[in-house]
């Protein structure tokens, strides 16, 4: 189905005789390009759950990792004009890839706040390493990008950085896959480098990730801390809305959680089902790529 400007805005009328939604009513909003993102979600309704949350997962382009970064980008401005649409008070771009590609660019497209997962995790990385050595895995796109160094080099320039694509590692997690035998052969052929470097903290770059963590972890043994950014950007959010007075904390209704997608909405229903429970609305959005 096309989007319009009224699609779905019945839903977060709370003013009699109009829709004019509070600003606290308004929702979180997430990108990301399949369900990896969905981690973040569970972290923000952990943390925030009187919040209500928009989430688009860009299924039809998965996976991001591989894509030119000039792509990338179209897609995600396509999605942030669709969200523009869903009542939302701030952006969070729970990609890896995308967050690679540029924040800045997004951030000239919407007059919102926005936040990616990039710095959050290598914060908490920074504050969990006892050696200095610091691992990130992620997508091609990702770790060909410099992004994680970059933030590195700012805020903890002593720090030795080991950083490793594993591409394959999306679609084991999209496809189902994560508890196969090859799962943990993928995964032992792309972790060998970091374990030979001895590293001890472990930054999962790619919101998909933390859905493989019990195989990362057999792979790494336990002296590995393994950082998935889903925590601490939530913690960020967190932040933010309460500096502008946008939490919808101690509000007694229930919160309104809905997702969209690209592509078939049941697979991505199924998955999401599984991860945060609860009764999962998804709608497929047919964008004008």
């Amino acid at each position: 189905m096309l989007y319009d400007k009224v699609y779905f805005v019945e839903e977060l009328c709370h003013t009699k005789g109009g829709c004019l939604v509070m600003e606290q009513y308004k929702s979180i909003a997430l990108i990301d390009s399949g369900v990896g993102g969905l981690t973040v979600v569970k972290e923000l309704i952990h943390q925030l759950p009187h919040e209500n949350i928009v989430y688009f997962g860009d299924t039809a382009h998965m996976p991001y990792g591989p894509r030119p970064y000039e792509q990338v980008r179209g897609f995600v401005y396509e999605i942030l004009d669709f969200l523009k649409t869903q009542e939302i008070k701030l952006v969070i771009i729970a990609c890896n890839t995308a967050a690679s590609a540029g924040l800045h660019y997004y951030q000239e497209k919407i007059d919102l706040p926005l936040i990616g997962v990039i710095e959050p995790g290598v914060r908490a990385a920074i504050r969990q390493t006892r050696n200095n050595k610091i691992g990130v895995i992620g997508t091609t796109g990702t770790i060909e990008s410099g992004a994680y160094r970059d933030v590195f080099n700012r805020l903890a320039p002593g720090i030795q950085l080991y950083s490793q694509p594993c591409p394959l590692f999306v679609l084991i997690v999209e496809n189902g896959l994560v508890g196969s035998p090859e799962a943990v052969r993928v995964a032992e052929e792309y972790l060998r480098p970091l374990k030979i470097a001895g590293i001890d903290t472990l930054i999962l770059g790619c919101t998909h990730y933390p859905l493989m963590s019990d195989v990362i972890e057999k792979v790494m043994g336990p002296g590995v801390k393994l950082i998935s950014s889903a925590e601490e950007t939530a913690r960020e959010a967190k932040r933010i809305l309460g500096e502008k007075g946008l939490l919808r904390g101690g509000i007694r209704e229930a919160s309104n959680r809905r997702f969209f997608v690209s592509g078939p909405a049941k697979p991505f229903a199924d998955l999401a089902q599984n991860l945060i429970g609860g009764t999962i609305r998804v709608y497929q959005v047919i964008l004008p790529w």
